[in-house]
Order: C-alpha cells, then sequence, then structure tokens
C-alpha cells in the first residue's frame, strides 16, 4: 500500500497520510512531483512524452508528462522527483539538473474502470535538458506503454485541439514555455 501526506489548501504537509486509492476516491488533497524532460534537435525544442499503459488507474493510453508521479508520505519534492525520473525512464540525475518552474493546483474529476476518480494534487513542476533518442530509453514497462520525442510548439497545438490522446493540462505548458531558452 502507498501512503501519501494530506496537504493543506497551500500544499503544505498536514502531519496526517492517507492511502492512495482512498485519497483519489476521496479527492483528499497530496502532492505530486513532474518533471518534463527537453533537447534541442535539428534546430527545434522537444519535449519527451509517455505514453501510459493501458492498465493504469487513470488516463490508459494517454500521453502523458515525461516523469511524474505521487510524493510518499515523509518524502521531499525534489527526492521523489529523482526517484521517479530512476524508476520510470532509467535516467540517474542530480538535483542540480532539475529546474523548477512553479507550483500548481488541480483537481481532475473522471471516472476510470466504473469507478469515481477525483485526483486534488498540488504539483511542483520542473524540467530539465537530456538529449539521448527515444529508442535507448529504458523505461518502466509496468507504467509507460512508450516514449517519444514531440516539438513543443506541436505539442502545445496538439493538447489544445485534442488531436492526440492525452492528459496534459495546458496551464503547465505555459509554465514550462516561461523557462525554455
Amino acid at each position: 500500500m502507498e501512503y501519501l501526506d494530506i496537504v493543506d489548501e497551500k500544499g503544505n504537509p498536514t502531519g496526517q497520510t492517507a492511502e492512495r486509492k482512498e485519497v483519489h476516491r476521496n479527492g483528499t488533497p497530496h502532492r505530486t512531483a513532474h518533471v518534463w524532460v527537453f533537447r534541442k534537435h535539428e534546430g527545434k525544442v522537444q519535449v519527451l512524452l509517455q505514453k501510459r499503459c493501458k492498465n493504469k488507474d487513470s488516463f490508459p493510453g494517454c500521453y502523458d508528462i515525461s516523469s511524474a508521479g505521487h510524493i510518499p508520505a515523509g518524502m521531499e519534492v525534489v527526492n521523489s522527483a529523482l526517484r521517479e525520473l530512476k524508476e520510470e525512464l532509467d535516467f540517474t540525475v542530480s538535483e542540480d539538473e532539475l529546474i523548477e518552474c512553479g507550483r500548481k493546483h488541480v483537481v481532475i474529476r473522471n471516472e476510470f474502470r466504473d469507478e469515481p476518480y477525483e485526483d486534488n494534487q498540488y504539483s511542483t513542476v520542473y524540467m530539465m535538458w537530456r538529449d539521448v533518442p527515444a529508442e535507448e530509453i529504458v523505461f518502466q514497462k509496468e507504467e509507460i506503454e512508450s516514449v517519444m520525442w514531440m516539438d513543443f510548439d506541436a505539442l502545445k497545438k496538439a493538447v489544445q485541439e485534442q488531436s492526440i490522446p492525452n492528459c496534459i493540462d495546458m496551464e503547465e505548458l505555459v509554465m514550462l514555455e516561461s523557462h525554455i531558452s
């Protein structure tokens, strides 16, 4: 069982914890870390996307953030982000490679596999630069179906037009855009 810190209206841990399934069933506020991996390729800025496995409990088969995860109870945000990068993409990353882009609060209400789902998350958003061919990335097959690089401008358009299955928040892409140089 995975336990998460319950957070207050500013995203700070309250000292209480709850089991992950309970958190999503009840809409309990909790923390996540999002890491977007970028590269410059043939004169364009590209972002690495993961396609979620079809057996995921939420947004199966959708394109998503390069690496993201819930922050386990008692763990610091940065340490959780680094752990997720290692688990999901086999990237060993130092803390100074992460560029904090901001924080956001989002509530997602949906239903998956005939179960109500309410994700009330306070996310810390990071980006980093890493140029590695997609076919060389050793990703976590239990979580991820595939990975691919996409031009950042094309991703923004695809999310806006909903032309690819995704669970990407446009607000987060705007947040990232101000940190791309």
